[in-house]
C-alpha cells in the first residue's frame, strides 16, 4: 500500500473547513507547532493535545516517506508542513462540529463515496435495501478503521477515543484512511473504501428487487436513460405548473420538508442543486450556474441523490406517497384490479404485514407481532412498496 497525500484536497465542498486554516512555521519541531495550533481552539488537557499532535506528526512523516511524488518534489519540508496544517485543520473542523454532528458528517461523506458501488450483480437494488447494506458496510469499515488507527499509532487493542479531541482525531484518520489510494494492475489505482465496498457487495446474496423511484432525480443527461416511471411521475409533479390547489399545497410541503431535511444535514450545496433542478436546468446549465466542473457536479449529484432517496424512503415516505395519492389506506395507489394482482403475489406473512399497516398499528407492534428486527421490518416494508410501485406503473 503506497501512501499519497490523498487527504490534501485541491478543493473542498465543506466550506466550513476554510475557517479552520492553521498557520504553521517550519522553525520549530512539528509536534510543538501542532500543539500550539490546537491550543488556539481546543480546551482541556495539554497532555492529550501533545499525544494527538505526536500522532499527527508521525502520520505526516509516514505519508511523506512513502510518497514518491513528495520525495521527488524537491520541497519535502513544504509538503510536510502543508500536510500537517491540513490534518490539524480537519481535526479542528470535526472538533467544532462536536460528537454528534461530526459523526453525521463523516457518515454522510463516506456514504456518498460508496453509494454507487454498493450494488448486487443482476439485481435492481431498491434504495431501502441499498441503504441497509451501506449501514452494514460502514459498521464493518469503522471496525477496520479503529483497528488500523490502533495499529499504525502503536496503541493498545482496547484504545477508544474518550475526549472530543481524540474523537475528532479518529474521524479525520477514518476519512483519510478511506481515501487512501491502492495501486492496482496496469498502473491504475482506487480508493481503499471503494475497494472494500466492492468486495462487500460481492459477498451479498443475489436478490431480485425493483428499484423504487429515484425520487425527483432526472436521469436525462446524467445517467443516459429515462429512469423509472414513478420517478418520472414524481419529477413531473415537482416541476409542473398545472396542479390543483390541494396538490400544490402538498407539493410545497414536500419541497419545504426536503429543504429543511437537507439543511439539517448541513447540505446547503444540495439545496442549491434541488432548486436548480426544479428550474429544469440541464447538467451544463447547473455547472455554469454553480461554477462547477463536470466531475464536481457529478459528485454533488451523487450526494443529492443519496440524501434525497433517504428522505423519500426513510424519513418522509408517508408524506411523499400522500402527495402521489399512494397512501396505505388507499391501497397504495392501486386500482381494485391491481390490488388483486398485488395481493395474489404476497406470502401469508406479507399479507399480515399489509393488514396490520392498514389497521394503523404502530411499527413497534408490527415488529413484535411478526418477530422482526427494525432492519428486517424496514426491508420487508420496502419490498412491499416496491412491488406496489411496479404494479401501479405497469
Amino acid at each position: 500500500m503506497n501512501a499519497h497525500p490523498q487527504c490534501l484536497p485541491a478543493t473542498s465542498s465543506r466550506q466550513q473547513q476554510q475557517s479552520n486554516v492553521v498557520l504553521l512555521s517550519s522553525k520549530q519541531p512539528l509536534p510543538e507547532m501542532l500543539v500550539e495550533a490546537l491550543q488556539t481552539q481546543v480546551t482541556g488537557s495539554v497532555e492529550r493535545m501533545r499525544d494527538v499532535a505526536a500522532r499527527i506528526a508521525v502520520e505526516v512523516d509516514r505519508i511523506c516517506a512513502k510518497s514518491e511524488r513528495i520525495q521527488n518534489s524537491g520541497i519535502g519540508e513544504s509538503w510536510r508542513v502543508g500536510l500537517a496544517r491540513h490534518r490539524v485543520s480537519k481535526c479542528l473542523y470535526y472538533y467544532q462540529l462536536g460528537s454528534r454532528q461530526g459523526r453525521i458528517e463523516l457518515h454522510s461523506h463516506l456514504s456518498s463515496i460508496i453509494y454507487r458501488y454498493i450494488t448486487i450483480p443482476q439485481s435492481q437494488l431498491g434504495f431501502q435495501a441499498r441503504y441497509l447494506l451501506i449501514e452494514d458496510f460502514l459498521q464493518e469499515f469503522y471496525t477496520e478503521s479503529i483497528k488500523a488507527f490502533r495499529r499504525e499509532n502503536e496503541l493498545g487493542e482496547t484504545y477508544t477515543p474518550r475526549s472530543l479531541l481524540q474523537l475528532a482525531e479518529y474521524m479525520v484518520f477514518t476519512e483519510c484512511y478511506a481515501k487512501r489510494r491502492i495501486h492496482l494492475r496496469f498502473g491504475s489505482s482506487q480508493q481503499l473504501i471503494v475497494l472494500r465496498a466492492q468486495t462487500f457487495a460481492k459477498r451479498q446474496p443475489t436478490e431480485t428487487s425493483v428499484d423504487i423511484e429515484q425520487a425527483f432525480e432526472t436521469a436525462r443527461e446524467e445517467d443516459g436513460d429515462n429512469g423509472s416511471k414513478l420517478m418520472q411521475q414524481i419529477r413531473a409533479k415537482m416541476v409542473s405548473d398545472n396542479v390543483d390547489a390541494t396538490d400544490e399545497v402538498l407539493r410545497d410541503r414536500v419541497i419545504e420538508e426536503l429543504i429543511a431535511y437537507l439543511k439539517a444535514q448541513d447540505r446547503a450545496d444540495c439545496v442549491d442543486y434541488l432548486l436548480l433542478k426544479m428550474e429544469d436546468m440541464s447538467a451544463p446549465e447547473i455547472e455554469k450556474t454553480l461554477g462547477l466542473s463536470s466531475r464536481e457536479r457529478d459528485y454533488l449529484q451523487q450526494k443529492f441523490k443519496y440524501h434525497l432517496e433517504k428522505f423519500a424512503h426513510v424519513a418522509n415516505w408517508e408524506l411523499v406517497h400522500q402527495w402521489l395519492g399512494a397512501e396505505v389506506d388507499r391501497k397504495l395507489g392501486l386500482t381494485d384490479r391491481q390490488w388483486e394482482v398485488f395481493s395474489a403475489q404476497l406470502s401469508i406473512e406479507q399479507q399480515t404485514f399489509v393488514h396490520l399497516k392498514q389497521s394503523n398499528r404502530s411499527n413497534e407492534s408490527i415488529m413484535k407481532a411478526l418477530r422482526l428486527t427494525e432492519k428486517k421490518f424496514q426491508l420487508r416494508w420496502s419490498e412491499l412498496l416496491q412491488l406496489a410501485a411496479q404494479i401501479r406503473n405497469q
